[in-house]
C-alpha cells in the first residue's frame, strides 16, 4: 500500500505542476489557437488528479499538494521566461520542456513501482500519455527560423 500511495502521489505532483505552469503562462499567451490548445491540456490535467484523488481517498491519504516555494519558482521562471519574449515558439518550447521534465518523471516512477495495482499503474501510464501528447501536439509551434 506504501508503494501504491507513493506512486499516486507522484502522479497528481506531476500533473498538479503542469497545472500549475499552465496557470503561470496563459495570460502572456498572444496566439489564440496556442492558447486553447494549453486550456485543454489544463483540462485533461484536471480530469486526472480527480481521478488520482479518487485512488488517495480509497488508500485514506489526502492528496499532497506542491510546495510553495516549488509553485513560486515556477511562477518566477515562467515570468522571466517570458519578460520580453511572448511568442508562440517560446511559449511552445517552455511547456515542451515541462512535459519532457514529466515524461522523464512518470517513466521513472512506473519503473520503480514496486505494487501491484494495475489501476494506479493505468493512471500512471494515462498521465504519461498526456504528457507525450502535449508534447507531441506543442511541436506545431515551433518555428523553424
Amino acid at each position: 500500500m506504501k508503494e501504491d500511495i507513493q506512486l499516486l502521489v507522484s502522479i497528481y505532483q506531476n500533473a498538479q505542476m503542469g497545472i500549475i505552469g499552465i496557470d503561470n503562462i496563459i495570460p502572456d499567451i498572444e496566439d489564440s489557437k496556442l492558447k486553447e490548445i494549453i486550456l485543454e491540456q489544463r483540462n485533461d490535467y484536471q480530469d486526472i488528479l480527480k481521478k488520482i484523488e479518487k485512488n488517495l481517498h480509497k488508500l485514506s491519504h489526502q492528496p499532497e499538494e506542491i510546495s510553495s516555494i516549488a509553485k513560486i519558482m515556477t511562477y518566477i521562471d515562467a515570468k522571466i521566461n517570458t519578460m520580453y519574449d511572448h511568442s508562440s515558439t517560446n511559449i511552445a518550447k517552455m511547456m515542451i520542456k515541462g512535459n519532457d521534465k514529466g515524461i522523464t518523471e512518470i517513466s521513472k516512477k512506473i519503473k520503480d513501482y514496486l505494487g501491484q495495482d494495475q489501476e494506479i499503474i493505468s493512471l500512471a501510464k494515462e498521465l504519461f500519455r498526456i504528457e507525450k501528447k502535449n508534447l507531441n501536439t506543442l511541436k506545431k509551434f515551433l518555428s523553424t527560423k
